[in-house]
């Protein structure tokens, strides 16, 4: 049986700790999405609280007035956002990647509304956003989530992030190799859709008698499927890639924070 007391100093450390965490479960991979109920995240998010508070040494709050703890607030908001947001955009490469093959076969048009998400998704990218995500939940990827939150109290002290030059710094560089990892993910499909133009060109300049915009819309979306269907056994490579880009970043985001 757990027993725990609070006083008033223990309630206002007991709340900055429920407020890291979930920031961090209302963008997180696997929490963040709408398929989760509300219940489980905030249930999940207080009992992880309590369990931290008891562990966590008793820290002492730097403040003096209320502006001084809704900083505090502010503060732990963002280190939960960042720490989840770092998770987050590689799960999205994902559906980048597919978009860039849609593009590429011709399915660029053909957009579906992902309940997940509540945006505009591409066919292709729904369907590698959730290969990607069952393989990575069956390799426990979502436990390690759960652990690099509850291990930031230990690296980031409570009010104790620091927005720094490198933090800015690492967040430009996500977002640059977030299209270097997407347009590696569409490679394959890419590349035979340039060879495929090539050879488009040239059976226009050999026979132009022939409408070959008529005829290559269906040879582009088939070559462009089949393509699709000889790599599909690469998904668990690209879902252990990205597993391990998202342990890097997360961990690269935690350091540049203290």
């Amino acid at each position: 049986m757990i027993d725990v007391n609070l006083s008033i100093s223990g309630m206002e450390l007991f709340l900055l700790i429920l407020v890291r965490i979930a920031s961090f479960m209302t963008v997180a991979p696997f929490f963040s999405q709408t398929g989760v109920p509300q219940r489980i995240k905030l249930g999940l998010s207080f009992f992880l609280a309590v369990i931290l508070y008891e562990v966590l040494p008793a820290t002492q709050l730097g403040y003096n007035t209320v502006i001084g703890y809704a900083t505090l607030i502010v503060k732990e908001s963002i280190a939960g956002l960042l720490i989840g947001f770092s998770a987050f955009i590689c799960t999205m490469v994902v559906n980048f990647a597919g978009r860039l093959i849609d593009m590429d076969i011709g399915l660029a048009m053909a957009q579906q509304f992902d309940p997940t998400t509540r945006t505009q998704s591409s066919i292709t990218g729904t369907m590698y956003m959730y290969f990607v995500m069952m393989i990575m939940m069956t390799s426990d990827m979502h436990i390690y989530l759960i652990n690099a939150i509850t291990e930031s109290f230990s690296l980031i002290p409570i009010g104790g992030i620091k927005l720094t030059q490198n933090l800015n710094e690492t967040v430009i560089g996500f977002m640059a190799d977030y299209f270097i990892i997407g347009f590696r993910i569409a490679l394959p499909v890419f590349s035979a859709m340039l060879i495929m133009n090539c050879v488009l060109g040239i059976m226009a300049k050999v026979a132009p008698q022939m409408n070959m915009f008529a005829v290559g819309i269906q040879i582009k979306l088939m070559t462009g499927l089949f393509i699709m269907f000889v790599t599909v056994r690469l998904m668990p490579v690209i879902a252990g890639f990205i597993s391990e880009t998202m342990q890097n970043y997360v961990e690269t985001i935690m350091r540049n924070m203290v």
